[in-house]
Formats: C-alpha cells, structure tokens, sequence
C-alpha cells in the first residue's frame, strides 16, 4: 500500500488542492446569492449549470486532452478554472455567475478526466482496486475539508474567491513535476440508454435518481441553510456532515449488498433515506435545532453515497464484462444528467413550499425510486449472492474514474506503470 501511495501522491496531492477550491466555491456561490435576495429557483439556476457543464465537459474535453497531451490539458483547464474563480468577485449576477459555474463544470470535467486516465492507464494492474480506493478517500477529504475553508473569511470577503483560485492553481504544481509522459485516454463512450434500460433497468434509474438526490441536496442544501437562519459555519457543518457520511458508510453498506439480493439492500437504503428526510424536514419544522440535523445529514450523506455504487454493482451484475467500461460511462451520464435536474427541481419545490421542503423533495425522489425497485423486483429473479458482481465504491466525477473499477478489463499491460513522485529521475 505505501508502495502504491508514493507511486500516485503527486497526482493525489493536485486532486487535492483542486476539490479544495472546487468545494470553497461551491459552498460559497449559493450562500452569497441567497443574501443578495436572490431566490431558490434562480440559485437553483445557477448551481444545475455547474453540473451541465460537467455533463459537456465529460463527453468531449478528452478529445482536447488526446490532441494536446495531458500536462497541457491540465494547465489550460486548471488556468481557465482559477480565472473562472476570480471573474466571480467582479460582479454579483444570476446569470454570468451561471455562465461561469457553466465553464468551471466544464473546466473540473476535464481536469478529472485527465487526472483520472493518467491514474488509470499508469497504474499497474493489480493496483488499480487499491488506487481507486485512494483515490476516492482522497475526493472526499477534500470535499469535505472545503465546505469548512468557507469561514476562512467573512462570507461576503472577495478573499474567499482568492483562496478559490490559489487552490485550483495549487494543484497544478504537483501534476506539472511528474516526471512521465502522460498516456493516451482510453475510449469512454458511453453505452446508449436504450441498451442499458435493456439489460439493467433499475441501474439506470439508480443512477438517475442518487443523481437527483445529490445535486439536489450539494446545491441547494447551502440555500436551506442560510435562509434558516444558520451562521455560515453552521451551514459548513451541515454540508460538510453529509460529505463526510459519504467517505464512512459506503464499504459497510457495500460489503453488505455482496452477501444478499442486491435490490433488497438498494431498497432498504432508499426507504431508510426516505425517512431520514422526513425525520430531517419534521425535526427543523418542529425545533429547528442544529444537533439533531448535523446527524441526520451524516446519515443522509452516508446513506445517498452508496446509491450510485450500488446501482452501478446491480447493473455489472448482468453486463458482460467487455461492456463495462461503456456500461459504467453510461451510468455516470444518467447521473450527470440527474444532478443537473436535481438542483433545478429542489429549488422549484423550495420556491413554492419553502426551503425547508428541500427534504420533501429528497423525500419524494428516494420513496419514488424505492418503489420502482420494488417493481423491479417483481418482474426478474435476482441473481444469488455468489453470481454477483462485487460492490465497489465509486466517485462521481468523470467516466475515467470507473475505468480504475478492478471489475472491469484491465487497460493494455504496455501502457500500464508506475507514476514517479517529481524529482525521481530513475525512468526519465
């Protein structure tokens, strides 16, 4: 494992320092609209278009990255993402701040997407499991860590983009001294829909919907926060609760959906999350206390985080096994896709119940999805537990990453190999 981590910590080190400005921004766009007065369907607006953009960025920056080179990629990305940052502090817009989340998404897109293939088609086979796993530690640490730098400075500080920006253009460093050529991508095209409803309904749906639930809740749960009434470091707690349940519940639940029908625990997580949502909305109606929110959104967190790998696991259990890196593009699409609509929706239903029926919302997307999969499971008998594919948790960022899946067919062994920590000379 220590073998492993040096020969990937440079790579690490920049997905590090690039999610903590990401994440800064993040928390910071929603709270500072909500206190300009704007309302909850336009910030809605606003945080769907970074998700767009990394709908687009997903599809087509990796033809940017084959043609230029990956370190190229990486700096013209990581450049436009902290000029992006900064262009926030010139003015206080619903729509140009639209337009820039729309390039920032497009921007972190292809700044994964380049990290990730680098990570993937660097690594040695039989390391990639123990890379993916660091790797999606590492996403959420620094997703989380993020939400917090919030109260760096006061809310309404241009510091706050400054820091943004110094971040993004951080992780530059350690990617730029790696002393190896990047590889080629590998192809990411997406299996179409219609291919995919055919063999794994519910895992297309899955994906759909832990997309719905999770842009909905990281880019309008900022907005609950402030027009409840909480300090920004109370909103910092709440976000950063959810994010942390995400990195501390996925390998239990996992590890669970591998020793029973895969739908029967895709089915309890969705009824549990239902509930923890009505238990979210009732409690902050009710007595509108902090303590007993933070929780529940750490289960909330925990529990939303293993849809997508779960949907994923459930649907590899009928691919053939050549299709899975076209099976896992597509599913990280129909997620995509729902974390666009979700921000869009949520702030809807915010805008004519009030902000607090954001849990209402979750709610209603976690029960009405737990209903298909109870119809799913009615109409194909589930394979036993020793036919299964093994769960394997998964970050939501480009397609590449699942190429890391170690269920998944291995990348070329010559293009397999070690990534050097900068200064090490011995195969440059």
């Amino acid at each position: 494992m220590l073998q492993t981590l040096r020969s990937v910590a440079s790579l690490l080190a920049g997905v590090s320092a690039l999610i903590l400005g990401n994440s800064l921004l993040g928390i910071t766009l929603p709270i500072r609209l909500g206190i300009a007065g704007y309302h909850a369907p336009t910030i809605g607006l606003v945080m769907a278009a970074y998700f767009a953009g990394l709908v687009v960025g997903s599809l087509y920056g990796q033809r940017l990255i084959g043609g230029i080179g990956h370190v190229r990629a990486f700096a013209a990305f990581a450049a436009i993402a902290s000029i992006v940052a900064l262009l926030h502090a010139m003015g206080l817009a619903a729509l140009p701040w639209a337009i820039l989340r729309f390039t920032s998404g497009v921007c972190m897109a292809g700044l994964f997407a380049t990290i990730e293939s680098w990570l993937n088609l660097r690594s040695a086979n039989e390391t990639r499991g123990r890379i993916l796993s660091l790797y999606q530690v590492t996403v959420y640490l620094a997703a989380g860590v993020g939400q917090l730098l919030v109260n760096s400075w006061s809310i309404d500080a241009l510091q706050l983009f400054c820091l943004s920006a110094v971040l993004l253009t951080l992780s530059l460093v350690p990617v730029v001294l790696t002393r190896v050529s990047g590889p080629e991508p590998g192809p990411a095209a997406p299996l179409p829909f219609r291919d995919l409803r055919a063999i794994s309904p519910l895992g297309v749906a899955g994906a759909f919907g832990a997309g719905l639930m999770g842009g909905g809740f990281f880019g309008m749960g900022a907005v609950f926060g402030h027009a409840a009434g909480l300090t920004v470091f109370q909103v910092s707690l709440l976000m950063g609760a959810a994010t942390f349940g995400g990195l501390l519940l996925q390998w239990p639940i996992g590890r669970l959906s591998d020793r029973s029908d895969r739908r029967t625990v895709l089915l309890g997580m969705l009824a549990a999350e239902a509930i923890i949502c009505l238990l979210q909305f009732g409690s902050w109606i009710a007595a509108g206390a902090l303590a007993p929110l933070l929780v529940l959104a750490a289960l909330f967190g925990g529990v939303q985080a293993t849809i997508y790998p779960i949907s994923v696991a459930h649907a590899f259990d009928y691919v053939e096994r050549h299709r899975m890196v076209a099976a896992s593009s597509g599913l990280l699409l129909a997620w995509a896709i729902g974390a666009t609509c979700g921000p869009l929706v949520a702030s809807w239903v915010m805008g004519a119940l009030g902000n607090a029926s954001l849990f209402l919302y979750l709610a209603a997307v976690a029960a009405g999805l737990a209903a298909f999969t109870r119809y799913r499971m009615g109409r194909r008998v589930g394979r036993p537990p020793q036919e299964q594919s093994v769960f394997v948790p998964l970050p939501t960022t480009t397609a590449v990453s699942g190429q890391l899946d170690p269920r998944l067919e291995p990348p070329p062994e010559s293009q397999a190999g070690e990534i050097l920590p900068p200064g090490d000379d011995s195969r440059s």
